[in-house]
């Protein structure tokens, strides 16, 4: 699932939550706005964790697949320089 689907989904729940509260709140209306914006700051706060974690992640993922892919280079070098040596004594 694409992060995209994900937000748009987040946000699709958070309209649903303060329409249906609106809808269905036996309070004043201040108060009923009060909450919906309270909620909503929830919701962006969790949203917010969520994408730092996940952004957090793929960086450990980057950095991880370039130290990798550093090593293969190096070993590859030094694979090619052991071939190269091997052949320089077979030709001689």
């Amino acid at each position: 699932m694409s992060a995209g689907k994900v937000l748009l989904g987040v946000l699709a729940g958070v309209a649903a939550g303060a329409v249906l509260g609106i809808l269905l709140a036996p309070e004043k209306g201040s108060e009923t706005r009060s909450k919906i914006s309270k909620k909503g700051d929830d919701y962006i706060n969790g949203l917010k964790e969520k994408m730092d974690g996940f952004l957090k992640s793929v960086g450990d993922v980057y950095k991880e697949a370039e130290a990798d892919a550093e090593d293969l280079i190096k070993n590859s070098k030094e694979k090619a320089r052991n071939v190269k040596s091997d052949l320089s004594e077979i030709i001689k």
